[in-house]
């Protein structure tokens, strides 16, 4: 538990091949069912600060209470996913805490010495989420989620679908 940022609850992995991905989760560490939204819509998004274009794919499951999140960007436009992929390859890029509070958060956060990577919006104005960097501990990325509205019943409702999991229809399309 961090007296910061509360409890994990997702652990992220930036992938090149989502349905790779996905089937390895599925078939050998038997994670499932997958959530998957092959085209995610961002409100906006910027990169240290600066409207990027991002466009990717995401997928969820979970494991317990700790959410599994595969990330693919589909195109070249700046974000943190690439940066990692670059440097470090295929792999957890993030742990992500979840707030019903998110702008306290936020704010604190960016008062202990934490710097906004990227940021967005999907799905209105309880849908923000943050990617912070720490200088004291380079490569540790901390993302924060609002799950105050939509997002939060969503992951809900996936983490009530992983607990009956009985290895049917380990894909469930989410179009966006």
């Amino acid at each position: 538990m961090s007296l910061l940022f509360g409890k994990v609850c997702q652990n992220g992995y930036v992938v090149r091949d989502i349905e790779k991905a996905m089937k390895f989760w599925i078939e050998v560490i038997r994670v499932g069912p997958f959530f998957y939204i092959p085209r995610v819509k961002t409100d906006w998004f910027r990169y240290r600060g600066v409207d990027s274009a991002v466009e990717m794919s995401i997928a969820l499951a979970n494991s317990g209470d700790l959410q599994i999140e595969l990330i693919q960007q589909r195109n070249d436009a700046p974000s943190m996913y690439l940066d990692h992929l670059d440097a470090h390859g295929e792999g957890m890029q993030h742990m992500s805490y979840w707030s019903n509070d998110y702008q306290a958060l936020y704010d604190r956060a960016i008062a202990a010495g934490f710097t906004v990577g990227h940021e967005g919006q999907i799905g209105g104005a309880q849908g923000r989420f943050a990617y912070f960097e720490s200088a004291g501990h380079p490569g540790t990325v901390i993302e924060i989620s609002d799950i105050s509205g939509g997002k939060g019943r969503f992951f809900g409702h996936i983490r009530k679908a992983a607990a009956n999991w009985d290895g049917s229809e380990p894909v469930r399309m989410i179009e966006s």
